[in-house]
């Protein structure tokens, strides 16, 4: 049951082929195997087997079974949940339910999803790693030595173990994409504002964007449906009239020789299926991500923490909870965002960064998609597959020594800063490890960007369950 898609498994269940008690039970058992992977920070057995018994109970009863009928979901640890602690990964929070859920989790709640548990994640979501010095680091389960990537690897390697088939995820500058990248899965980050991200531990409003994790591009399909409300099936064009952009001297430098090579055929054998490539650069690009990304996120983070917390009915404030802090998120905070930081940003550069050049990217790159008729942009996801745990400052890629952010968070940075879908996918392994390609849409265009992400899904395939490690 375990391999089951989530469309799949709620079919199966809505027809009473398999009960919701049987599926829950069978992830559980899933879960159990492989907690090595420390993927969750909150797992309630007990709570997910009753809510799986209620499930049938509506069936056995003949009411209305909705789209995700007895589904289990595990949700990112910093979305709040009002059955479960929301802990946003740090210590101070432990002990902390919200007094409602976060609107996204009452949406799948209301289209009978089950919340299967709380998921593990880089403290406060601010690093790519979800190495976390409170609750222990996730591990990828493709190689349990390596970082399933952040912030939201739990909920990334739970869906890549096999654990559930969709997961809850949030991206703020790659939390949904890298993860999807380094663990073999997709992921979808929408355009910004597309689904509620109230009730999320915040970085930025400008950023963030909660989304999903699946093992197929199809589920994506099925959970935005239920999000937005849009049931329409989703259009997947014919290859030979697809156009693919590509911007070489940003997203293809310095690439690990490993990874590119995977990343080069996938293109070839796109190009073989009658996709029409297109290189163009888009000009000036690595200069605004400059300007913008980081001075954003760490200039808005502390209010926005502090706001989250009030609004949820955390028994705490900002300086109670950042008292408790470890020790790897506290350097990054005190060297950029709290008051008298040596590194803050400073009102005049904020404001330009938010008034000037953000308005400046978005524009620049809505150019590069009309001006050369492109329907989305491919690039590589990350310039490196699943780095060592505890390898998070440097990288050596080739001959060269390149800043783990870089590597890590490069190529997903235009995409979010912009607020543009983007949709990760497998691309193939390199020396075991997944290797991803991203596709990056016009803002706006969610339901065409995923239909065409079911039609590349169709040539390049789905990676199987890890067949090592843990489970």
């Amino acid at each position: 049951m375990i391999a089951l898609s989530a469309a799949d498994a709620v079919d199966a269940m809505r027809d009473g082929r398999i009960t919701a008690l049987a599926y829950a039970q069978a992830l559980l058992e899933r879960c159990a195997a492989g907690a090595a992977l420390n993927a969750f920070i909150t797992l309630d057995a007990d709570a997910v087997r009753a809510a799986a018994r209620k499930a049938d109970a509506r069936r056995a009863r003949g009411e209305p079974l909705g789209p995700l009928h007895g589904l289990p979901i595990p949700v990112k640890d910093s979305i709040n949940t009002v059955d479960l602690p929301t802990t946003a990964g740090t210590t101070a929070l432990r002990a902390f339910t919200p007094v409602r859920d976060a609107a996204i989790v009452a949406r799948l709640r209301a289209a009978g999803a089950i919340v299967l548990g709380k998921t593990n994640l880089h403290e406060l979501s601010l690093g790519w790693t979800s190495s976390n010095l409170a609750y222990g680091a996730v591990r990828n389960p493709w190689d349990l030595a390596r970082i399933p990537g952040g912030s939201s690897g739990g909920t990334a390697a739970a869906v890549a173990a096999g654990m559930a088939p969709l997961g809850l995820a949030e991206d703020t500058q790659g939390s949904i994409r890298v993860p999807a990248a380094l663990c073999g899965i997709a992921g979808f980050r929408p355009t910004t504002g597309r689904y509620p991200n109230d009730g999320c531990a915040p970085i930025s409003a400008l950023f963030d964007q909660i989304g999903p994790h699946a093992r197929q591009v199809s589920d994506i399909v099925l959970f935005d449906s239920v999000i937005t409300g849009d049931d329409a099936p989703v259009a997947v064009p014919c290859l030979s009239d697809l156009r693919l952009g590509i911007a070489p001297g940003y997203f293809f430098a310095d690439l690990d020789p490993a990874l590119a090579r995977v990343v080069a055929g996938v293109i070839d054998r796109l190009r073989d299926a009658g996709v029409t490539i297109v290189e163009a650069d888009v000009p000036g690009l690595g200069d605004l991500i400059d300007a913008i990304t980081l001075c954003v996120q760490v200039h808005d983070v502390v209010p926005a923490l502090t706001e989250w917390l009030a609004r949820s009915g955390a028994p705490i404030g900002f300086d109670a909870m950042l008292s408790k802090v470890s020790p790897d998120v506290m350097v990054l905070l005190r060297h950029f965002s709290l008051p008298g930081a040596a590194h803050a940003i400073s009102e005049v550069d904020y404001l330009a960064a938010r008034d000037v050049h953000l308005p400046a990217l978005r524009a620049v790159l809505a150019a590069w998609f009309a001006e050369h008729r492109v329907d989305a942009m491919l690039l590589p996801a990350t310039m490196v597959a699943a780095t060592p745990i505890g390898d998070d400052t440097t990288v050596r890629i080739g001959h060269k020594t390149v800043a783990f952010t870089d590597a890590v968070g490069r190529n997903i940075a235009p995409g979010s800063t912009a607020g543009l879908p983007g949709l990760v996918l497998p691309a193939g392994l390199a020396q075991g490890l997944p290797v991803a390609i991203e596709l990056d849409g016009p803002a706006g265009s969610d339901r065409r960007l995923l239909g065409i992400g079911l039609a590349i899904e169709a040539v390049l395939g789905r990676l199987p369950l890890p067949d090592h490690g843990p489970v």
